[in-house]
């Protein structure tokens, strides 16, 4: 809108077409606090109370292209069984985890969410400026300020982007693909780059047998862009603030803190009362998305779930009644468990090897830490 200077002094704003803004049609302001109306009459009006003006809303969004950063080495089970007097054969069974990647030192969170991020743009052919918004999921970034997202975005060539990180650990992904959605929708952003990055390897206790060899390092990013027709179905989500503990560091960090010389606090996990939940909610949380987003489960492509346990993973599969046709994701079988990075990385493996159609529909459930769960349907880029 562009200002008009009065014969009195004052302004008034005025749209494309020359009309008055809301609030100011019907006369200025008189120094006694009064707006004359067409009628020559005097209304009373507050300083201050303007009419806000609404982003532009748009009819959707959807995934416009995946990227995926797993470091090079490679951890075969027999060298997480040692220090938890463990086989590779028990891991197997327990998990189906065959192998899992550990980052190096300089593959931090930051830097494999960057490389991440870029293929996903450069699949996508969106240009990192024009990146309006960065969204990091993650739960092993060590700095609890500053925040990561800024960096990637810095790194990624998206410079003036808005940024930030959200925390709802092995369901951040699905959490911040939500996020994305909304702000695009509403008008606020147009291309939103979503990435779930993991060090997993830095907050796991490597003699704890309950969660030593569940876990690996890596990041995944989609690009996210506007639509004439949803590409992102409704999100369902939910937490158990009561279960809080079921999975925790070992130690706050103001105990840390407290205690000079303490080493940092790792993972700690219920195992089996973690198992109970997912196998009780992940189907719950799964059928509540696909009737959201008015489909059955023989309308999807692909499930891609949370890679959590192989064995999870199957139950769900088996209580949703997927039709032949539709894929599982089982990318924890080399991968381990990435927490806010597993879903986005078993995307990029399903379409790299050419699994599921371009276009087609993928259900995804992000569950974890919270206890917290999140859930929606997306077209394939």
């Amino acid at each position: 809108m562009s200002a008009g200077t009065t014969g009195g002094g004052s302004t008034e704003s005025r749209s494309e077409d020359g009309s008055r803004a809301a609030g100011e049609a019907a006369g200025s302001p008189t120094p006694g606090g009064t707006a004359a109306t067409a009628g020559g009459a005097s209304e009373p009006t507050v300083r201050g109370t303007a009419t806000l003006r609404a982003a532009a809303p748009v009819a959707g969004s959807r995934i416009l292209g995946v990227g995926a950063y797993r470091p090079a080495r490679v951890v075969e089970n027999d060298e997480v069984a040692g220090p938890i007097d463990s086989s590779d054969e028990w891991i197997r069974r327990r998990s189906g985890i065959v192998s899992r990647r550990f980052a190096a030192p300089d593959e931090t969170v930051v830097a494999m969410a960057a490389a991440a991020s870029l293929k996903a743009l450069a699949q996508a052919g969106v240009a990192p400026s024009s990146v309006d918004t960065v969204l990091l999921a993650s739960m092993s970034h060590r700095e609890q300020s500053p925040p990561a997202a800024p960096r990637i975005a810095h790194l990624i060539g998206a410079r003036s982007a808005g940024a930030m990180d959200l925390g709802a650990a092995c369901a951040g992904f699905c959490h911040a693909l939500a996020t994305a959605d909304a702000l695009i929708r509403s008008g606020s952003s147009r291309n939103v780059v979503v990435v779930g990055s993991e060090r997993m390897s830095d907050i796991v206790d490597p003699t704890d047998r309950g969660t030593a060899f569940l876990f690996g390092d890596g990041a995944g990013a989609v690009v996210v862009g506007p639509a004439a027709e949803p590409g992102i179905g409704p999100v369902v989500w939910g937490s158990e603030g009561d279960r809080q503990d079921a999975i925790a560091h070992s130690a706050p960090w103001p105990a840390v803190g407290a205690a000079a010389g303490t080493a940092p606090p790792t993972l700690r996990m219920d195992g089996p009362a973690v198992f109970r939940w997912a196998v009780a909610t992940v189907p719950g949380a799964a059928r509540a998305a696909l009737d959201a987003a008015g489909l059955a489960p023989g309308d999807l492509a692909a499930f891609v779930p949370h890679q959590a346990n192989l064995r999870i993973i199957q139950g769900a599969a088996a209580a949703l009644r997927l039709p032949p046709h539709v894929v599982v994701a089982r990318d924890i079988v080399r991968a381990g468990n990435t927490s806010a990075a597993s879903i986005p990385l078993a995307l990029e493996e399903l379409l790299a090897r050419g699994a599921v159609p371009r276009g087609g529909l993928a259900l995804l459930v992000g569950f974890g830490a919270g206890l917290a769960h999140a859930a929606q349907v997306v077209a394939l880029p």
